[in-house]
């Protein structure tokens, strides 16, 4: 038995001590690595026997082994592929990425980066073995028959040595780590079935632990969407998801440009959020050729889509050397947008195609759709033409979209009336409903505290104005108003009175054409957050500036005209008239903090008058 010995090449025994010591971040990524090796020898096996006639050991099935022996501290990895020949074990260990090393020691010293953040797939995750062992030994015999059985070790402080075999060695390849004291908890396995269902669970091969295979759920988002059952998604989902119900919606798509992706994507029935659970983190793990990547990619898909459940797999990924990250930001946010468009395409024409279905997963989670509506600017307009809302035309509980408000709308009409309140029951009891309902005009009803922010970012849809019908400047036609009006000549003055005789909380009195058969209205300024919105704020308990109303009068009101007739006579008792009014105004528009003060004193006004 015969045994030669080589030395690394200086550069190489610097690239494995970076390998060593500082390139991966988790170590528990060598077993990944030398997995993935493993698997790729398999692979090239399927290949030679398409080509090859004579096969050495051809019967073998195609599996990866896990062995360990607790007492030696030992860990074994062993696999059925295509072996290695004695040059081979020189070209493909010795030499460790022949082909790339001295570049990336020279990018290293020129860029002056870590090893984890370098660029391109140097071949080195073989030599990810040594963080946790002190000395490797393989075993290997080629698919050549001709081939010798073959042994190679390294205790990988310089040197190797290979030695011929007595026997024969099974075909393939076998890797033993004799494992460092700090690292003894390898030889373990439940410590090596939870590393494999996380990192190499969807290898194609059978991975083996004595009698029993690891990764027994198969990697379906590789197939295509024909050739998978639903039985097959819904435990897929289950696992992935670690859920035991079924998904409502599934979208599984491949695609060829402008990247190569398989997608797999599920909605959960449930909004974890919704629940009370705080802010879930993202659901969507990133995979290289079926070997995972990273489990919760912050930076992959929008942060609106963290409620998603799966996984994206693309051979296109440009990793870093250790294959624990992307190097390249611009291909993930590539990779990210063609998803995140696909998927909002997917839920248009679930919108469509199954109205009923799609109120049902949008009552659970429309809360995403308007995060998404607010900052995914790419897709904001279809994002925005997926939002639901109840308006003054639909029956309870039913939802319309904007679209669908547009459509009903008149045909001079270019904005989208909207109120913002605590509960329908409170909106549809509002004073500003009033001019709107007397002229057919519908408004979108908004209970949601976040739809404040939402209409603040969102402005318009299809060159439609988004209008809170509580603001001030609105102008709405005269042709519904019955009775005459108070001449200009009283009505000036009147108003001048009006607007010295107001409290600190009126920034201004005036008259007006939207109020039907009411008095007086407080609505807000242009420049402010609506009454509504800022009644809801304050229940979340954010501080709110003290606001500033616009009281507009109905000059066509008997109670204005009476007023406007009081000043004349009676200028103390028309203040004390028009004050209770304000208050009455500022209460209906949720401006007063203790609404027993405004009862006391219309009861106290009616007391003395009726006297």
């Amino acid at each position: 038995m015969s045994t030669e010995t080589h030395h690394f090449q200086a550069e190489v025994k610097q690239v494995l001590d970076i390998v060593i010591h500082s390139l991966y971040t988790d170590r528990d990524i060598f077993l990944r690595e030398l997995i993935s090796n493993a698997s790729d020898a398999l692979e090239k096996v399927n290949l030679k026997q398409a080509v090859e006639k004579d096969l050495y050991q051809a019967e073998k099935e195609l599996q990866i082994t896990l062995a360990f022996d607790e007492e030696a501290k030992t860990l074994t990895i062993s696999d059925t592929g295509i072996g290695m020949t004695r040059e081979e074990l020189k070209t493909n260990l010795g030499t460790i990425a022949h082909s790339g090393t001295k570049a990336l020691l020279d990018t290293l010293k020129e860029k002056g980066e870590s090893a984890g953040d370098m660029i391109g797939q140097f071949g080195v995750g073989f030599y990810s073995a040594f963080m946790v062992a002190d000395k490797v030994e393989i075993r290997t015999h080629s698919w050549d028959p001709n081939a010798e059985s073959l042994k190679w070790e390294s205790d990988g402080s310089g040197s190797y040595s290979i030695t011929e075999l007595p026997e024969e060695a099974d075909r393939g390849t076998s890797i033993t780590l004799h494992l460092k004291e700090e690292y003894h908890e390898y030889a373990n396995d439940f410590k090596l079935k939870n590393i494999v269902e996380r990192y190499s669970n969807y290898v194609g091969h059978p991975i083996m632990v004595g009698d029993e295979r690891i990764n027994t759920v198969e990697a379906i988002w590789m197939k295509s969407k024909s050739a998978v059952t639903e039985e097959e998604y819904e435990k897929f989902y289950q696992f992935t998801a670690k859920a035991y119900d079924k998904p409502r919606y599934t979208m599984h798509f491949q695609a060829d440009a402008p990247i190569a992706l398989n997608t797999l994507l599920f909605v959960p029935q449930d909004n974890p959020e919704k629940l009370g659970f705080g802010q879930v983190d993202a659901g969507v793990a990133l995979h290289c050729r079926k070997v995972l990547i990273d489990a919760k990619p912050e930076s992959l898909l929008p942060e609106w889509l963290r409620f998603l459940k799966g996984v994206i797999d693309s051979a296109d990924l440009p990793l870093n050397i250790s294959r624990e990250s992307l190097q390249d930001s611009s291909v993930i946010q590539k990779l990210g947008k063609v998803v995140t468009k696909r998927f909002v395409k997917f839920l248009a024409k679930q919108a469509k195609d199954d109205d009923a279905q799609y109120l049902e997963f949008y009552k659970a989670f429309s809360r995403y759709l308007k995060e998404g509506s607010c900052h995914d600017f790419e897709n904001k307009e279809t994002l925005t033409d997926l939002l639901r809302f109840q308006s003054t035309m639909t029956e309870d509980g039913n939802l319309t979209s904007l679209q669908d408000y547009i459509d009903r709308s008149k045909e001079e009409q270019k904005e989208i009336y909207y109120l913002i309140s605590t509960s329908i029951d409170a909106a549809k009891g509002s004073l500003y409903l009033e001019p709107f309902k007397a002229r057919g005009l519908e408004v979108i009803l908004m209970t949601d505290a976040v739809d404040e922010y939402v209409m603040g970012n969102l402005m318009e849809f299809k060159d439609y104005k988004f209008i809170s019908i509580d603001k001030a400047d609105i102008e709405l036609d005269e042709h519904v108003l019955d009775g005459e009006a108070l001449p200009e000549a009283e009505l000036t003055p009147l108003l001048d009175w009006l607007n010295n005789s107001k409290n600190e909380q009126v920034q201004e009195v005036k008259s007006g054409t939207r109020l039907v058969d009411s008095p007086i209205v407080a609505l807000a300024p242009d420049d402010q957050m609506g009454f509504q919105a800022r009644a809801m704020m304050e229940a979340m308990g954010q501080p709110i500036e003290e606001p500033k109303a616009v009281i507009e009068i109905n000059p066509r009101h008997d109670l204005i005209k009476a007023l406007a007739e009081c000043q004349k006579a009676d200028g103390e008792k028309a203040q004390r008239i028009f004050a209770q009014l304000t208050q009455n105004a500022l209460l209906a528009a949720g401006l007063v903090k203790n609404p027993a003060e405004v009862a006391n004193g219309m009861n106290q006004l009616m007391a003395e008058f009726m006297k």
